[in-house]
């Protein structure tokens, strides 16, 4: 079980992307994020802020084409980092979740670091622009984080009016369920949490 901070930095450049990223998951919410697209900028400083994930995230993307690889990309990278933060997770929760109300909106996360990628994510948004975010990339996000992190991830908005609040429900909501996930707990100081024997 890893005592100190829990941190990770690392680089994700391919034809498409250029990501640097450095994360410490004990941290306490501070943030230094640019990825191009401002409304995506802003749900990763409040995950940031409401997991109290200290982030620091460049990217650049080819913007030109498409907004696709950044956001995907950029999850999977955040979900790789997550991974290599929390080494072999002996002593975490492992799973966690949260429901989040935004005003008018309930949005609700799940996540498991169980070893397995899956990702279902219901948003609810029907606009294809929410600010300067393509909305269904969301979805690309959150299926790139459970990729990297070797997590399942479940997303959904359960009600709601504004397409604002719905994308924000869920980002707010699921850095609660990772804060929860990663949580140490000194029952299980040093135990794997998993019958299997592995994660």
């Amino acid at each position: 079980m890893r005592r100190g901070p829990r941190r990770a930095k690392l680089r994700r450049k391919t034809n498409e992307s250029d990501i640097r990223l450095a994360l410490n998951v004990d941290g306490r919410g501070q943030y230094r994020i640019s990825t191009g697209i401002r409304f995506f900028d802003h749900m990763l400083e409040l995950f940031s802020r409401h997991g109290g994930f200290d982030l620091e995230l460049q990217a650049k993307g080819d913007l030109d084409v498409d907004q696709h690889h950044t956001v995907e990309d950029v999850g999977i990278a955040l979900g790789e980092a997550f991974d290599k933060a929390l080494g072999d997770k002996r002593g975490i929760l492992r799973a966690g979740y949260f429901l989040m109300s935004m005003d008018e909106t309930l949005g609700l996360a799940a996540v498991d670091f169980g070893g397995r990628a899956t990702a279902v994510v219901e948003t609810r948004v029907r606009n294809r622009l929410v600010g300067d975010l393509q909305s269904e990339l969301v979805s690309d996000f959150f299926e790139g984080f459970a990729r990297g992190a070797r997590a399942n991830v479940h997303a959904r908005v359960m009600y709601g009016r504004s397409s604002h609040h719905k994308i924000e429900s869920l980002f707010k909501a699921f850095a609660r369920a990772l804060r929860a996930a990663c949580w140490r707990d000194r029952r299980l100081a040093g135990m794997l949490p998993s019958t299997k024997g592995l994660l």
